[in-house]
């Protein structure tokens, strides 16, 4: 799933604004707490006591009176032993007329939000029992908006679903938890002509009832979380292209879009589907839903979300489309087992963008997404294991599910090498434990541990169930030997975090040499305070930490004032938070402990000194036009880490550039004020 506020759409004509424009607009909790978010109390998970194999949902949709009347049929099995009552998940709202058991009438009753049955038998374990609801009523709306019946432009009805996390039971009743997916679903959608009806799986027929309505019966062949089942009805146009997944066999790829959106520029837009189901194909295996369909459905809300087969889609751009595609592996057929552990669905997906760009821009655009999720996760707050799954604006909070969730993949990455970590992520969508099944933090774990025969705990204990990142504050200096050997001599130190106290990483060292090729060492870091002495062929004439930036960090490097050939670059100017902002934010920069300047003497060459403590500091704010709006700081500062607020009552919503200048350095970041 991924949030977007459509009148950002402006935004996409801003040159240079974003690597992904429409990356920007899902930054803002606070905006997607205020505009889209609903808090709610939750009761979770689901009755144990049965596992659900069947689902067959058979609504007709009156869009007049905006309401839905029909049944749900469940095929189930007892998971435990002397099951003679079970509960669904349905929220009072909707008026249950009758219940059946195996065809037979049985008696209910209803209380928080549940259906209570009385079953016509005890049933012990792996024994089956079928359950047919017949309701009828208005569904009503909870989290992102779990049953909507909207307009689009000129008044045509656009009705639409997006039930997760706990959404389903609003519309219709069901074992309302991720953990039991059915093996497989019917779902039939009876409306009014012209209004089409678009769901999961394959369409199996169209009935014209000869009344007006149309019944469109879909098939679903595949295990499927409750949450994923899903509608999409309005007048669409169809389009439709195809993935050759072999010489001779293909995959129709289904777009379903209002007809005043459809155009070229859209149509271009959708034909890089199939390129990207190839892209994927090649990282995590082939796609899982091979034998139905994938394809989107245009729909009222302001973002996109995975729905099975078929991505809802409130916006369109290569970053959506590649994330709601690549939560059909992670989402979709491997589904987190609980809302805590949502990272391996969006965190998953968010990557997944990353390698659509780049395998289509190449490894620079890919670091700099990188670099950009870093900017965002850097401002999670608690564990990336989700600790309230009561709020669905905790479950997801972009910083820490979606941008801190995929920068532990790239960290991933950087620890075992990338071709182990695509076997890892191949082995994982495959894997018979997990595969078109749930799974929890410590199956990926394992799976990871397994290919790489690596121990990773140490990796996931602080990454996942931790808080925070490394700060680091690193010193080098350099030393000879003998006539071919240099020393290389790194102080790592780290600040006291709370969990884990400091952060354990392999840690990769560049060296370059001189008249020699650059050379790539690995530490392993594991205290908060430790020395490395390295021998080093030929002689050394620089040190980069974590060159590829691997490590989601902020860091310090100072040098010995004796060593003559660097000048270290401590200063860091970090991305405001929160991005988008209305109408304050805040601004974070470092300056080094030390800090070196170069001079030159005709006699001696040049040659290090050092700065005084203290440095003058500018931090200025621009429009997009170069005009001066701000100045926040303008002082001697010294050495030492600072945040500054930035209040822009006043001033209208667009972009903004923050400058830092200290000396020679001086950086900028961009930051959108959305009002």
């Amino acid at each position: 799933m991924k949030i977007y506020l459509p009148l950002l759409f402006v935004m996409f004509s801003i040159s240079g604004f974003s690597q992904s424009p429409e990356k920007s607009w899902v930054k803002s909790e606070q905006l997607r707490a205020e505009k889209l978010l609903k808090y709610e109390n939750v009761n979770y998970p689901g009755d144990s006591r049965y596992d659900v194999k069947y689902y067959k949902i058979d609504l007709k949709i009156m869009h007049l009176t905006q309401s839905i009347a029909g049944s749900v049929t469940i095929k189930a099995e007892a998971d435990t032993s002397n099951v003679s009552s079970i509960y669904l998940d349905l929220v009072n709202q909707l008026v249950v007329d009758s219940v059946l058991c195996n065809g037979n009438i049985t008696t209910f009753t209803r209380s928080s939000d549940k259906i209570f049955i009385n079953l016509d038998n005890t049933y012990n374990t792996g024994t089956g029992f079928t359950i047919k609801v017949y309701y009828h009523g208005t569904p009503t709306s909870s989290g992102f908006g779990s049953f909507t019946f909207g307009t689009r432009s000129g008044g045509a009805p656009s009705i639409y679903t997006l039930s997760q996390p706990y959404g389903s039971k609003d519309w219709w009743p069901c074992k309302d938890t991720p953990a039991d997916k059915a093996d497989s679903a019917d779902v039939w959608y009876t409306v009014s002509n012209p209004i089409k009806a678009v769901s999961n799986g394959l369409l199996q027929e169209v009935v014209n009832n000869g009344d007006g309505t149309s019944t469109y019966k879909w098939k679903v062949s595949y295990p499927i979380a409750q949450y994923l089942l899903s509608l999409a009805a309005t007048d669409f146009v169809e389009y439709v292209n195809y993935y050759s997944y072999s010489p001779t066999d293909s995959m129709p790829v289904m777009h379903y879009i209002y007809p005043e959106s459809f155009n070229t520029n859209l149509k271009n837009l959708l034909d890089k589907t199939p390129q990207m189901i190839e892209v994927f194909k090649q990282h995590f295996g082939e796609y899982p839903f091979i034998n139905e369909k994938y394809g989107h459905a245009q729909f009222g809300w302001g973002g996109g979300m995975e729905h099975q087969t078929c991505s809802s889609m409130g916006a369109f751009g290569e970053g959506i489309i590649s994330h709601e595609l690549a939560h059909q592996w992670y989402g979709d057929a491997i589904t987190c087992k609980d809302w805590h552990n949502i990272w391996l669905n969006e965190g998953f997906a968010t990557y997944a963008e990353g390698v659509w760009i780049e395998a289509n821009q190449g490894n620079a655009a890919y670091n700099n997404y990188i670099a950009n999720e870093m900017n965002y996760a850097k401002n999670a707050t608690g564990s990336v294991w989700v600790q309230d799954i009561s709020s669905v604006n905790s479950i997801f909070n972009y910083a820490r599910s979606y941008a801190k969730g995929a920068v532990i993949l790239h960290m991933l990455r950087g620890v075992v090498g990338d071709s182990t970590f695509y076997d890892i992520l191949r082995t994982y969508t495959y894997h018979p434990t997990v595969a078109y099944n749930v799974a929890v933090t410590e199956d990926f774990q394992a799976i990871a541990e397994s290919v790489s025969g690596l121990d990773l705990d140490y990796f996931f204990q602080q990454w996942i169930y931790g808080e925070n990142y490394p700060r680091y504050s690193v010193n080098w200096s350099k030393n000879q030997l003998n006539d071919s050997t240099w020393n290389l001599r790194i102080t790592i130190n780290q600040l006291t975090n709370s969990n884990p106290p400091f952060f354990t990483m392999p840690i990769q060292i560049k060296v370059t040499r001189v008249s020699l090729p650059d050379t790539l060492i690995t530490v392993f870091n594991n205290q908060q305070s430790q020395e490395f002495n390295i021998p080093i062929f030929g002689a050394i004439n620089s040190m980069s930490f974590d060159p590829n930036n691997y490590i989601l960090k902020t860091i310090s490097v100072t040098v010995d004032i004796d060593d003559e050939n660097n000048l270290p670059s401590g200063f860091s100017l970090e991305q405001n938070y929160p991005n988008p902002f209305n109408p304050s934010t805040k601004i974070r920069y470092n300056i080094p402990s030390v800090i070196l300047s170069l001079s030159k003497d005709d006699q001696a060459g040049v040659t290090l000194r050092q700065a005084q403590s203290d440095i003058k500091v500018t931090l200025k704010v621009y429009d997009v036009l170069g005009n001066e709006v701000a100045t926040l700081v303008n002082e001697e500062k010294s050495p030492g880490n600072y945040e500054v607020d930035f209040d822009a009552t006043g001033l209208p919503s667009g972009i903004y550039i923050t400058r830092l200048t200290a000396g020679t350095y001086a950086s900028s970041i961009k930051m959108l004020l959305l009002k």
